[in-house]
């Protein structure tokens, strides 16, 4: 069983999956207003990896700082021919390589909910980029006010899988302009990053927030982000809260200039940590993560 799309509904919102594409989120629909910003839609997810909407980045989320990395005991080397691999602007490998997948077979589907598994462990072209068997499965589930996307990954083998996944979900408030976004989360640890915007060692306090986004642009990763990590965008009399129910221990905010687009972004271990080892964990048993976005009336 592999459609094309699947949608969910309950009360008044709606998701829209594509199985067929990498299990990319491709809407989320409030009241019949679309909260994601849909970018380049998905005619550019397929064909050039340029994320929209909710996509998984596995199996690494956001950059790496070379085209080597050392994890679990084994050398991997990538190259610019290596299959289902992109690159960013600074010419590094970035967002994993299931961008678009197709290998995602559909389990279950129903209006509420949705369950879906690759066996990537299956497929050489991952397997000598990521050479850690495993198998993926993702469910979606959509009740009254709130999209849950939990992530299970499976090792297949005896070899240990490193955990460096992570979502990108782009949000935006219908009606709302860029500089009346109002960014609420509690306090939390900022990492430093060098001008490849990776991390460079650096930590510092950042209080909590409650507070327009202005004009300000942000490409930033924190740690510590305490024992119910949410992170919230108000505007346009609406909530939008992203939640780390379990297993994401870090957050990448990015509100690049000139778009109402705003991504709160979870992640499994610090971006490049499948070279550096900093904060990156092995599964040798089923590792689960999980993240909800709750849609409320805004209370100002």
């Amino acid at each position: 069983m592999s459609p094309a799309d699947v949608t969910l509904r309950a009360d008044d919102l709606e998701a829209r999956w594509v199985p067929g594409a990498g299990m990319v989120g491709a809407s989320l629909r409030h009241r019949g207003r679309e909260l994601l910003g849909l970018r380049g839609g998905l005619d550019a997810y397929a064909s050039r990896g340029s994320t929209f909407g909710i996509p998984l980045l596995h199996p690494w989320a956001n950059r790496l700082g070379g085209f080597s990395y050392r994890a679990a005991g084994v050398d991997v080397a990538l190259d610019a021919t290596t299959p289902r691999l992109h690159t960013e602007e600074h010419g590094l490998p970035s967002h994993g390589l299931l961008a678009a997948y197709p290998g995602w077979v559909v389990r279950h589907a129903d209006p509420g909910l949705l369950r879906a598994e690759a066996d990537l462990g299956a497929d050489p072209g991952i397997m000598e980029a990521f050479p850690f068997p495993h198998r993926l499965a993702m469910e979606v589930a959509l009740a009254p006010g709130r999209l849950t996307v939990t992530t299970t990954l499976t090792p297949t083998s005896e070899r240990p899988v490193p955990i460096s996944f992570g979502f990108h979900p782009y949000l935006a408030l219908p009606g709302v302009a860029r500089e009346d976004l109002v960014l609420r989360h509690g306090p939390m640890t900022h990492l430093t990053l060098d001008d490849r915007k990776l991390p460079d060692g650096g930590r510092e306090p950042v209080p909590a927030r409650d507070a327009p986004l202005g004009g300000e642009t942000l490409d930033d990763a924190y740690a510590d982000l305490g024992p119910e990590p949410a992170f919230a965008l108000a505007g346009g009399r609406r909530l939008v809260t992203v939640r780390f129910l379990e297993g994401f221990t870090h957050l990448q905010l990015f509100a690049p200039p000139g778009t109402p687009t705003v991504a709160i972004e979870p992640m499994t271990a610090p971006c490049n940590a499948l070279r550096t080892g900093d904060g990156l964990r092995l599964a040798t048993e089923p590792f689960t993560a999980a993240f909800a976005i709750d849609v409320d009336e805004h209370r100002p």
